[in-house]
């Protein structure tokens, strides 16, 4: 097993370690996974325990991350460990995020060969939250940037600055989950820490393309003041920052009832009086909840139906009708 990074002894009582990771900051007991599950004490030392272990492997077409300014149109292989530092009752991959999962080892070289024999130009890191893979991304990123191969995290955003600082240099794309705008929603109903997304969200939008999701939940984070101030906050941000408002649906052990499509109009109508490019999934969405419009002239950009997307209005990386230059990643 691989020696875990950013751990201390702890000082209170020999053999348990403190994980420095996330903000969680586990207190763990020889032989104890932390709360993530990927990080294990083993005779005092906190080791890698979910290193090279992948549960799922796919590829997909990268609007399904969401990402829809990133390379759109091209195909992703995507990626998954076991394990996440959240307790959301409504995860959609309870089955892999909060447990330990039968896996397949891969080391870092195997990942590589992988994505060159499906010839994808990114790799997702995906499904559960993969930043508990910390030092499998470390060693798998380096190879896959060097091979020309870019490096797409879709995470929660809880990661602590010092790890996140390493992390960036090698990720080019990142969609981050802001589940809500309120610190007692993160606290409470997800065990999370609010503070630490936002300096995630923060730091990766100065470093890499950065979109965010949104999942609206009834009467837990879909008020009308809800969506303001996290629209708000992401406004801050730059008009340009791409936002997904997505369905909830009873998954695990959430039993709220199924959002709205009302409400994901809502939400749209309030977050387009400051931002540029809005999205809505697990609905039916018109085109103007999924296709990308130039906000200059209104031109359509890039069209989806589904997962499937194709540029229809971008030429030399501006709009072909007004020649604003488009905010996507093309290359």
């Amino acid at each position: 097993m691989k020696r875990a990074r950013f751990w201390k002894h702890d000082d209170q009582l020999s053999g348990r370690v403190v994980c420095e990771l996330c903000p969680q900051e586990c207190v763990i007991a020889e032989g104890q996974h932390g709360r993530c599950l990927g990080r294990k004490n083993i005779g005092g030392e906190l080791v890698a325990a979910s290193y090279g272990e992948i549960v799922s492997i796919a590829v997909d077409p990268i609007e399904k991350k969401p990402l829809y300014h990133f390379l759109p149109g091209s195909e992703i292989l995507s990626v998954a460990t076991y394990g996440c530092n959240l307790r959301c009752p409504f995860c959609q991959n309870a089955e892999i995020s909060q447990q330990v999962t039968p896996s397949r080892h891969v080391e870092p070289d195997e990942l590589l060969a992988l994505a060159k024999r499906h010839r994808t130009s990114s790799i997702a890191y995906t499904y559960n939250e993969p930043c508990v893979w910390f030092e499998y991304l470390m060693d798998a990123g380096k190879l896959m940037q060097e091979a020309g191969i870019r490096n797409v995290l879709v995470t929660n955003g809880m990661l602590n600055p010092e790890p996140l600082s390493e992390l960036l240099p090698l990720i080019s794309a990142m969609n981050i989950d802001l589940k809500s705008i309120r610190p007692e929603f993160y606290r409470d109903y997800v065990k999370g820490d609010l503070e630490t997304v936002l300096g995630t969200i923060r730091a990766a939008r100065k470093a890499c393309h950065v979109e965010l999701t949104n999942l609206l939940i009834p009467g837990r984070n879909d008020s009308d003041s809800d969506i303001s101030e996290l629209v708000d906050f992401v406004a801050r941000l730059g008009r340009p920052t791409v936002l997904h408002f997505s369905r909830y649906f009873p998954r695990h052990r959430a039993t709220e009832p199924s959002t709205p499509q009302e409400t994901l109009a809502r939400a749209g109508a309030i977050a387009r009086e400051k931002l540029d490019y809005v999205y809505l999934g697990n609905v039916t969405a018109r085109q103007e909840d999924r296709d990308t419009f130039c906000p200059k002239c209104r031109n359509r950009l890039v069209e989806r139906s589904g997962y499937a997307g194709r540029i229809v209005g971008i030429e030399d990386g501006r709009c072909a009708n007004c020649g604003r230059p488009a905010d996507f990643v093309l290359a």
